[in-house]
């Protein structure tokens, strides 16, 4: 039963993440290099724990582009 769990946690963290990869892909950042992404990720990360209105910003611009795709 333990094996089942764990194997099933694996199986959505790798789901995560390859949903992840598709969103950089769909921001047409496919081709930039990784320690830029990570940057920008991680200066991201910084400025929405302290700017509500740059996440609503953001939020708003991702909304837009998924369409009725969903969230």
């Amino acid at each position: 039963m333990s094996r089942s769990v764990t194997s099933d946690a694996r199986k959505k963290d790798t789901r995560d993440k390859i949903e992840l990869g598709g969103l950089i892909v769909k921001a047409g950042l496919r081709f930039e290099k990784r320690a830029l992404l990570l940057g920008a990720l991680m200066d991201l990360q910084q400025r929405l724990k302290s700017d509500d209105r740059e996440r609503t910003r953001l939020t708003a611009i991702g909304t837009k582009a998924f369409g009725n795709e969903g969230e």
